[in-house]
C-alpha cells in the first residue's frame, strides 16, 4: 500500500471519531445547559420563561456548533 492510501484510511477513521465525538459533546452540553436551568427555575419560579428562553437559544447554539462538526467529519470521511 502507499502512505497516502494509509493516511487517507485513517483520515476517514478519525472523521469517524470525530463525528462521535462532537454528537457526544452536543449531549453533555444541552444536559449541562437544561440542568442549570431547572435549577435555577427551582430557586427563582418567577423567573422561568425568561430562563426557559435563554436556555432554548443556548442548546440551539450549541446544536448548531455540534452540527457543523458532524457535517465537517462527513465530509472528510466521504471525501
Amino acid at each position: 500500500m502507499e502512505l497516502l492510501t494509509i493516511l487517507f484510511d485513517i483520515g476517514q477513521g478519525l472523521a469517524g471519531l470525530g463525528a462521535g465525538a462532537a454528537a457526544i459533546g452536543a449531549g453533555i452540553g444541552v444536559g449541562l445547559i437544561g440542568k442549570g436551568a431547572l435549577e435555577a427555575m427551582a430557586r427563582q419560579p418567577e423567573a422561568m420563561s425568561d430562563l426557559r428562553s435563554n436556555m432554548i437559544l443556548a442548546a440551539a447554539l450549541v446544536e448548531g456548533v455540534a452540527l457543523f462538526a458532524i457535517i465537517i467529519c462527513l465530509l472528510v470521511a466521504l471525501a
